[in-house]
């Protein structure tokens, strides 16, 4: 099989992003999460370093999403009726997300902190 044109191959990946947000609500939010950090990250004129620790984190939350929506849908075709395996793989797939998003949470509360409150 040929590889696509480096061009094609940004457009798929694209075009997978906006799957995403069109099908995956929890992107969405995600996604809406992430815009308010841009936001903050100029309303608040954040330090370099604080600008790239909260980009981090929270595309990472995006990527994790990312992935788990994969995962999920690979179990889906592979097995579509209920299997306590799938939903074990599902679960720990789903649990990468939260832990990121908890990471995400708590590093945010201890970037800002020091904006609002100090």
């Amino acid at each position: 099989m040929r590889k696509p044109p480096l061009r094609q191959s940004f457009l798929n990946a694209f075009r997978g992003i906006f799957m995403m947000i069109r099908s995956e609500r929890n992107f969405r939010l995600e996604a809406a999460a992430f815009l308010i950090n841009l936001f903050l990250i100029f309303y608040l004129s954040l330090s370099t370093p604080d600008a790239v620790l909260i980009l981090l984190v929270s595309s990472g939350v995006l990527a994790a999403e990312i992935f788990n929506t994969a995962i999920e849908k690979i179990c889906d075709i592979i097995r579509p009726e209920f299997d306590p395996r799938i939903g074990f793989i599902k679960d720990i797939a789903a649990g990468a997300v939260l832990l990121m998003a908890l990471i995400s949470a708590i590093t945010g509360v201890l970037v800002y902190w020091k904006y609002f409150f100090i």
